[in-house]
């Protein structure tokens, strides 16, 4: 099975992706597409379109994971995100048949390191003891491995998991914290 994982963005998206084999995980590829910063706003979604729509043609993900929306104080940027969000979904609904979950980028954190605020290096950090040495082109695509990854010891519980309100596991909160309220579901 591969896992393709998400780090979108309006400027530039990370991608991840890895492949489950039983309780495998392994290590297939990272990197990030960045797009034209001097289009306009709307050629650049176009951009973003087709450039995922490499992505998915290429790699034929199975299942595809997305970091969801975070707080942003810019309403402006949250918006121009959710835009790219949404043309990347349309790409992978033209050209992929992969099923789309999405994680918070606490969750994802947490799922690596234990502790749902843990640094960029960490998380590179809990990366490379996993796979080996990874050169990581941006932490873009370190994030969007994480999520594969998140993803890839998540998958199975994620019908268990929407019985837990994403508040569950908010700022702040340890792995612990959220085991805790997984067991509460079970």
């Amino acid at each position: 099975m591969i896992i393709l994982g998400i780090d979108p963005g309006s400027r530039k998206a990370g991608f991840g992706v890895v492949e489950l084999k039983g309780r495998d995980i392994n290590y297939l590829d990272s990197f990030t597409l960045k797009f034209d910063t001097k289009l306009l706003f709307f050629d650049r979604l176009k951009e973003i379109y087709e450039g995922c729509c490499d992505v998915f043609t290429k790699y034929k993900p199975d299942e595809v994971a997305f970091e969801s929306l975070v707080y942003v104080k810019n309403v402006s940027s949250l918006v121009k995100l959710s835009q790219a969000r949404g043309v990347m979904l349309s790409a992978l609904f033209s050209h992929g048949k992969g099923s789309v979950f999405e994680y918070s980028p606490n969750f994802v954190k947490a799922s690596l390191t234990s502790y749902g605020l843990s640094s960029k290096a960490s998380v590179e950090k809990a990366l490379n003891l996993i796979f080996g040495e990874i050169e990581f082109e941006t932490d873009d695509s370190s994030d969007a491995l994480a999520i594969a990854f998140c993803h890839s010891i998540s998958r199975n519980k994620v019908d268990k998991l929407r019985g837990v309100s994403s508040s569950s596991f908010g700022r702040g909160k340890t792995l612990k914290t959220f085991a805790s309220k997984y067991l509460e579901t079970k």
